[in-house]
């Protein structure tokens, strides 16, 4: 189950939050400032973090700041008491999923947080296909890695030959087995494979 990671520096707001997503079926973890939400151990689960804003130490913006240093992408719904324009156009800009201005309601609150990890299954999603296609990308020959590169520089299998003073059939035998090992079944989705991963062409 997704983990909500609520951080609030007043109790009353962590305590009724908390209650709140916990009575729609949601897995909570409160913190009473962001000092406390880093030095949790383990690493974040799916889910996301209900950030409220202005904290004492380190407030919710510098800890969006401080994450996103880390490397750590869990998407950020925040709250404040005394939020204005500028400040939630700097935190959307920053990658934050939403900004909710206190007091917030439960639905507008839920759709929030239901938004958020939606948000964050997705980039998980495609971050996990990235990391098995650059797998499948690693069990390619030299040889079939070279002739990947030509069929993204859009070369047709003669002049690959050519290219690589093979003759044509053994490149379509190449061109079989890329398709195989990447796990793709038309040229496009090849393409579009190579693109995620930065392959670049030959330059022919």
């Amino acid at each position: 189950m997704e983990t909500i990671y609520l951080v609030d520096d007043d109790a009353a707001v962590r305590k009724s939050l908390a209650r709140m997503l916990r009575e729609e079926g949601c897995s909570v973890e409160t913190f009473e400032s962001a000092e406390a939400f880093l030095a949790r151990t383990g690493p974040a689960s799916p889910g996301c973090l209900v950030l409220d804003v202005t904290m004492p130490g380190l407030d919710g913006l510098a800890l969006q700041r401080r994450l996103f240093d880390l490397g750590q992408t869990l998407p950020i719904v925040f709250l404040t008491g005394h939020g204005d324009i500028p400040m939630s156009v700097q935190a959307i800009k920053a990658g934050a999923a939403d900004f909710l201005t206190k007091p917030v309601t439960a639905d507008a609150l839920l759709a929030a947080v239901r938004a958020a990890i939606a948000e964050d299954a997705a980039k998980r999603r495609v971050d996990d296909e990235i990391v098995a296609s650059k797998q499948r990308l690693a069990s390619l020959t030299v040889r079939e890695r070279e002739v990947l590169a030509a069929v993204v520089s859009g070369r047709l299998n003669k002049q690959i030959a050519s290219d690589l003073g093979i003759v044509e059939q053994t490149v379509k035998f190449h061109r079989a087995r890329i398709m195989e090992r990447m796990q793709v079944h038309t040229v496009a989705e090849l393409m579009h494979v190579a693109a995620r991963l930065g392959i670049e062409s030959t330059g022919n």
